[in-house]
């Protein structure tokens, strides 16, 4: 791509950007929050009584099914980028992957059990394609102005922190206080605002992401003494034989909880066949890639290695992390005093008009700028925009307006998981301008200490968890220390997850890259799996022991991880060869 063509997009900025950059702000803002918002739901949801319209599922059942959901949504994208990048081009596959995902809200919001399976698949499928797309139109509209990427990348990511924000607060709101299904509904509501007004106003990305054409003028631009490194046919059937049976395992879990049918029904030794067939296809994967990375010279190999054991980290910290949509969703739903009284209820309502208006206000004054430069041409999807945010802010007052005139507001319990997306918003200029200062760790010290505040947030909730009987199923907990593992939860994300794709790109030459973001996108996946699998021990946990023993298991095994890896910091630099 030429300078001229993308020097088109930098005419007309919106605060010192392409206009461009803001309809991909708001279109990833209504995924999120569409994402987000039925996350804060789900486990709620399936766990709620038949009294008050739920499913009643055992916790077991709930959580299992959540950590099949979120690990298929990291594994999905491998294949739906290789589509995207390949064959239909960036800017179709965010509209299929968009639609996809409409109906899979759809379906959620309809109430039986094929319609739930049927929403979680056409929602796994579509972030498929929509996931790796986004941020490789900006990549493209953004050549030639390289100068100017961090700060578009920094506005994106307030999007998504905006949408997750909101859509927690909302979806959370209206499935809680309304009725599940209306929350449900409400998240497909808003990602089909999101793709109507993507569609209509994609003519704005000029030539970037449509289908890609194929020339002869194509070149790899890399370091010629990188060697080639095939794939051979037995690295093919380790792909597809781990890949097929990683896959089926991930289904099998909820599938032989809930349903009682069994894929891997025997026993290999003292291993159920569940068990025995996912260290098997674990055992292969390893194979293929320490056969694949030895292959390579010295240095490309240690650095791979060093990428290999930063993605082995990874996992403990999502397996942990992503406790937010599980067990910790119980713990403020079944075990922490929601109801606020007194000077309580004024400080909360006072509060969460703050935290609410601020941010709506700030993103409304964004999408008029963004009116005032694209209206004339993309009036229809101005107005798909405008019309969404009337309906936010009419839903934001009502929410308001509704806990004033409370005697005693209850906080929702979907509303802890709004803190996450908040302390990023107020903490991540902070921590960019610490890893830009001469005080910037190394990425083991940085991992480290991610791992470490990770680890402190699961302890406030053992400490405050520490009276609650051996089995109780419900108790009144304070909400500070669900506020303080929030809080340290996020810290421990801004120290790890930002670096982490960062270094894959840097200590991964260009070739073996996509390779390098599968194996990434695996461990994030195990992670959440693994989240899914442990957060469903809650009970067994607490009756054998307590809650506060189950908390304190996610305070040693992520802090035990994070004091290793910084005891690696000397093998890490060497691995690294310079890469800072």
């Amino acid at each position: 791509m030429t300078t001229s063509s993308t020097e088109q997009f930098f005419k007309n900025p919106v605060l010192g950007h392409p206009a461009g950059l803001f309809v991909l702000f708001f279109t990833e803002m209504w995924e999120r929050f569409s994402y987000y918002g039925m996350r804060a739901l789900l486990v709620l949801f399936l766990t709620a009584s038949l009294f008050e319209e739920g499913w009643a599922w055992p916790r077991e059942h709930a959580l299992s099914l959540y950590g099949t959901y979120t690990s298929l949504v990291y594994l999905t994208p491998i294949l739906g980028g290789y589509i995207a990048d390949k064959i239909i081009g960036y800017r179709m596959a965010v509209v299929l992957g968009a639609l996809l995902m409409t109906l899979g809200h759809a379906s959620m919001a309809v109430d039986s059990h094929f319609a739930l399976y049927l929403g979680l698949f056409f929602l796994c499928v579509g972030n498929g394609f929509f996931k790796p797309t986004m941020t490789s139109i900006i990549s493209q509209m953004y050549e030639n102005h390289e100068h100017k990427k961090d700060g578009a990348y920094t506005i994106y990511y307030m999007g998504v922190n905006a949408g997750a924000f909101l859509g927690i607060l909302l979806c959370g709101y209206l499935g809680e206080q309304w009725g599940w299904h209306w929350g449900f509904g409400l998240a497909g509501i808003f990602m089909f605002a999101g793709m109507l007004q993507f569609y209509f106003a994609q003519n704005i990305f000029g030539e970037v992401g449509k289908k890609p054409v194929k020339t002869d003028a194509e070149q790899i631009t890399e370091d010629p003494s990188i060697k080639r490194n095939p794939f051979l046919a037995i690295d093919k059937i380790f792909i597809a034989v781990s890949a097929l049976i990683g896959l089926v395992w991930i289904i099998n879990d909820p599938m032989s909880k809930i349903g009682g049918a069994d894929v891997f029904n025997f026993q290999v030794g003292s291993l159920s066949g569940s068990n025995f067939m996912i260290l098997f296809a674990l055992v292969i994967f390893i194979i293929l890639l320490v056969s694949r990375i030895v292959r390579y010279a010295p240095i490309v190999r240690d650095r791979m290695i060093a990428v290999s054991i930063f993605a082995f980290f990874t996992v403990f910290f999502w397996a942990a992390f992503e406790q937010a949509g599980g067990s910790m969703t119980i713990f403020a739903n079944d075990y922490t005093d929601r109801v606020l009284e007194g000077s309580a209820g004024i400080i909360f309502r006072i509060s969460n008009t703050l935290i609410t208006i601020i941010p709506l206000g700030v993103i409304t004054w964004v999408l008029y700028l963004l009116f005032k430069q694209t209206f004339a041409k993309y009036r229809l999807a101005n107005l798909i925009l405008g019309g969404s945010f009337l309906i936010i802010w009419a839903l934001v007052l009502t929410m308001l307006y509704e806990q004033y005139t409370a005697e005693s507001p209850e906080v929702p319990a979907s509303w802890f998981s709004v803190l996450n997306s908040l302390f990023i918003i107020i903490f991540a200029p902070l921590f960019s301008k610490i890893w830009e200062s001469k005080y910037n760790p190394s990425v083991a010290v940085k991992y480290g200490v991610g791992l470490i505040l990770l680890g402190i947030g699961f302890g406030a909730l053992a400490y405050g968890a520490s009276d609650i009987p051996q089995g109780a199923k419900v108790a009144s907990v304070s909400i500070i220390w669900l506020i303080l593992a929030y809080f340290f939860h996020t810290m421990g994300e801004l120290c790890l997850s930002p670096v982490g794709l960062s270094y894959v790109s840097k200590l991964v030459p260009g070739r073996m890259i996509a390779m390098m973001y599968g194996v990434w996108y695996l461990a994030i996946a195990i992670g959440n799996k693994l989240a899914g699998s442990t957060g469903g021990m809650i009970d067994q946990v607490t009756q054998e022991y307590s809650l506060s023993t189950f908390f304190l298991l996610f305070l040693l095994i992520p802090g035990g991880a994070g004091i290793l890896i910084i005891l690696l910091h000397p093998l890490l630099k060497k691995l690294m060869h310079g890469i800072h």
